[in-house]
């Protein structure tokens, strides 16, 4: 089931159309990637979704449903602009920004004092927000983003400005609301996270959607064709084996072992590659080279945008 989805979404501003009839469908319960260059058109389409801004047309459904104002408090959301009231102490912002998302005092000064404690800035407590680190206002504002218990959270560039050590936090806190039933959006440029995290994506650029589906299957859409086969013999009985189906791209020798990089050019099966060389040299190692996120996004935005030149 999807909890949420977009249908031929349109916006436009003055001459430039920043969502052109773009629909997305984000499975409940996963972690959903929106991804694109800078200007692509994904802030907006978050803001229409957090009902910010409104769509000039399309249609908008949460769990089915169109969407309505109400629909707000089920929504957790951290834009990339992060903004604090700097002369406020913390915790006391942080109290009045949960109780914009309905929770009472007495409940939001618990569930916070679980999360400074858990996220170790209790001592911050009482400090002016002006006073906290850039790291540590994230901290608080994602914090603040997912108190009420949303069942749709949507993180912009959540991992922006952390240090290593808090961002994988951060992706540990995000698998785990996962698993206790949120669906998550997260908009990034960090591609590394995307294979860590997400279970679906939708790549757009210029307002239009490329690519939308589960990752797995989009990574296997565009696979290289290209296998690494580390062995023990000549180069030359390769070399003599691979037929008009296979291109043998380059090799390299260290301490006996040969380790070859070999194009099918024919999607021929790596079973069928296998068969070719066993008889010949010793196998020690055989993958396939698996296109990385970064190397699909590079990819298909610029096939897209030579299409539309």
């Amino acid at each position: 089931m999807d909890i949420f989805n977009t249908k031929n979404v349109v916006k436009r501003f003055v001459n430039q159309t920043a969502l052109d009839n773009v629909s997305i469908s984000v499975p409940e319960g996963s972690i959903y990637g929106l991804l694109g260059p800078n200007g692509a058109g994904k802030t907006t389409l978050i803001r229409i979704i957090n009902q910010i801004t409104a769509p000039d047309s399309g249609e908008l459904l949460f769990s089915g449903k169109k969407i309505v104002p109400s629909d707000v408090f089920k929504i957790g959301y951290l834009p990339e602009e992060r903004g604090l009231y700097k002369k406020m102490k913390v915790g006391e912002q942080a109290i009045y920004l949960a109780r914009l998302k309905g929770l009472s005092n007495k409940e939001a000064t618990a569930r916070l004092k679980f999360w400074f404690n858990k996220f170790e800035i209790m001592p911050w407590w009482n400090k002016k927000v002006q006073e906290l680190s850039k790291g540590m206002q994230q901290k608080v504002q994602f914090i603040v983003t997912i108190l009420h218990k949303p069942s749709l959270l949507i993180f912009d560039e959540p991992f922006s400005g952390f240090d290593p050590i808090n961002a994988d936090m951060l992706k540990n806190e995000i698998i785990t609301l996962k698993g206790e039933g949120s669906t998550i959006i997260f908009s990034t440029h960090d591609m590394g996270s995307v294979e860590e995290l997400c279970d679906y994506i939708t790549l757009i650029d210029n307002g239009k959607k490329l690519i939308e589906g589960d990752i797995h299957k989009i990574r296997k859409e565009y696979r290289s064709n290209i296998f690494k086969v580390s062995f023990a013999g000549d180069i030359a009985s390769v070399q003599k084996v691979l037929n008009q189906h296979f291109d043998l791209l380059d090799h390299t020798t260290e301490e006996d072992v040969v380790t070859a990089r070999i194009k099918s050019l024919k999607n021929i099966t790596d079973n069928t590659l296998l068969s070719l060389l066993i008889p010949e040299v010793k196998i020690i190692s055989f993958n396939e080279e698996t296109p990385s996120m970064n190397d699909i996004f590079i990819r298909v935005v610029t096939e897209g945008r030579k299409n539309n030149s």
